[in-house]
């Protein structure tokens, strides 16, 4: 089937939603698809969660439990619009520093604007660079995070060996997305809503039902929870493990350096 999930050898790279295209193409239209949505990105977590990502958002915070201690750092990658890294400032009572990497700098902008009206700019950087190509020395963050990002990376086998590099020993992976449902009848349901009315509300949202589209599609490509854990073991983690959330609609993957 067109929307069968890749596994962990691979084949995110070229999937562009359910329709395949050439190596390297994927990234630009991903991109295109994150300029679009920027201003209005919350929304659309909302919509595509039924408002659950908040909740999952707590959930990976306390998981994380950052250090309330200067000199703690964290990498939150595809996190533009800050939405993560705020919560871990706020958890470590703003003694964390949080860097917040995106490569689109539409969502970043986003993210920079929030960050002035929460007064949390001087726990906060910004940084506009791609997650397979971290500008970063090797042992510089004590934890990193993405959440609902790393579906969008072309090889995402390439980015989690890039954030085993830039952590430090001890340091731990935490990656919160959207996953396979386990529960039968709720699958049918989270179904009939991604496919029938996650676009159409995109559409009424921001004009544009395509984006909305691909996101959907996106999350039926991605590997299921096993392949993904074992990803991320092939990148060098250990302690690997998942806690599904909301029946597997989404799923928080740890993995520690050690």
């Amino acid at each position: 089937m067109a929307d069968s999930r890749t596994s962990a050898d691979g084949g995110m790279e070229t999937s562009y939603g359910f329709r395949e295209v050439a190596d390297g193409e994927k990234q630009g239209l991903v991109n295109e698809v994150f300029h679009k949505v920027a201003k209005r990105y919350d929304v659309m977590n909302d919509v595509m969660s039924m408002g659950m990502h908040r909740a999952w958002k707590d959930a990976t915070i306390s998981a994380l439990n950052p250090r309330k201690e200067a000199g703690y750092k964290v990498l939150d990658v595809a996190g533009g619009t800050g939405d993560i890294a705020f919560r871990i400032v706020e958890a470590s009572n703003r003694l964390a520093h949080a860097t917040v990497l995106d490569i689109n700098g539409s969502m970043l902008a986003v993210g920079a604007e929030r960050a002035e009206k929460k007064k949390l700019s001087d726990n906060l950087t910004f940084v506009e660079a791609n997650a397979e190509e971290l500008p970063f020395d090797p042992n510089s963050f004590d934890a990193y995070t993405i959440a609902f990002g790393i579906r969008n990376v072309p090889r995402i086998d390439v980015a989690l060996k890039e954030a085993y590099r830039v952590l430090k020993r001890g340091g731990r992976l935490l990656v919160l997305e959207f996953s396979e449902v386990d529960l039968p009848l709720l699958d049918r349901v989270y179904d009939a809503w991604s496919f029938n009315a996650i676009p159409k509300f995109g559409k009424a949202i921001t004009g544009d039902a395509e984006p909305y589209q691909y996101l959907v599609e996106s999350i039926r490509k991605f590997p299921n929870q096993q392949d993904f854990a074992t990803m991320i073991r092939e990148a060098g983690f250990s302690r690997v493990n998942f806690t599904n959330y909301t029946g597997g609609i989404a799923a928080l993957h740890s993995g520690w350096k050690l």
